[in-house]
């Protein structure tokens, strides 16, 4: 909010910024982004970076809309308000990250939106938080696996894919995802809150994916309780169950 008072009348969050506002990407290290309709106006502050949008118009939507709902009147611009600070719409603050931020985290954007049901007026992407889920996907066609359910919510928490049926979620983890203290501690008290619930959760990281899909596979087909797509290291899990 400071930030966006600084630069006066107008002003909004935009791009990473808002994005970290929304939750679709983590806060990111570095000024913080605001966008003022004009090409005149004061500089920008230290801490600031200021992104000049003559097409950026003013006019607000209430707060927490993304986009207007069907039949409502359309309001000129693409900004809102969240948490009282005023922000670039969902979709206005995709359209901004795109150039701004790395493909991967515009793609990861998208995803999140999806997920919290923000409609994105034509953005697409698909059902995915990462890169890495897709490659997950593919190993699952590739291998024989069943097709998990993707992004699935279980009381508080999302997990990245969920074979109903047989109590199994497997998570995908990325270190620039993933990194940090506070990711840390909801991993684990993510895994604590599932295994209450009776589900068992494996955990396989970016580089297992690409380099031991193989090992993966079969450590999926395990925890499955069925054979083995290498053919060999995986037991129905009856069979563990009367061994143990």
């Amino acid at each position: 909010m400071a930030a966006v008072l600084a630069c006066g009348d107008g002003a909004v969050l935009s791009h990473g910024s808002a994005a970290a506002l929304w939750g679709l990407l983590r806060a990111m290290d570095g000024p913080v982004d605001v966008s003022v309709p004009s090409h005149n106006g004061r500089n920008a502050s230290a801490g600031i970076r200021l992104h000049r949008c003559p097409s950026l118009a003013v006019a607000m939507l209430d707060e927490g809309d993304a986009s207007p709902p069907r039949g409502r009147r359309r309001r000129r611009g693409a900004v809102t308000v969240r948490d009282r600070i005023p922000v670039t719409t969902v979709p206005r603050t995709i359209e901004d990250l795109r150039g701004a931020v790395p493909p991967r985290l515009h793609r990861r954007a998208i995803r999140q939106a999806e997920i919290a049901g923000f409609r994105l007026g034509g953005v697409g992407g698909d059902r995915t938080r990462s890169d890495f889920e897709r490659d997950f996907l593919r190993l699952c066609r590739r291998h024989g696996l069943p097709t998990p359910e993707v992004n699935v919510r279980i009381g508080r928490w999302t997990v990245d894919f969920l074979w109903r049926a047989e109590r199994l979620a497997v998570e995908t983890d990325s270190w620039g995802y993933h990194r940090g203290s506070v990711a840390f501690e909801d991993d684990h008290a993510r895994d604590l809150d599932l295994r209450a619930r009776g589900y068992e959760v494996r955990r396989f990281t970016e580089r297992q994916l690409a380099s031991e899909p193989g090992r993966v596979a079969a450590d999926v087909a395990e925890g499955l309780g069925s054979a083995s797509p290498e053919g060999a290291g995986a037991r129905p899990r009856a069979q563990r169950q009367a061994a143990s």
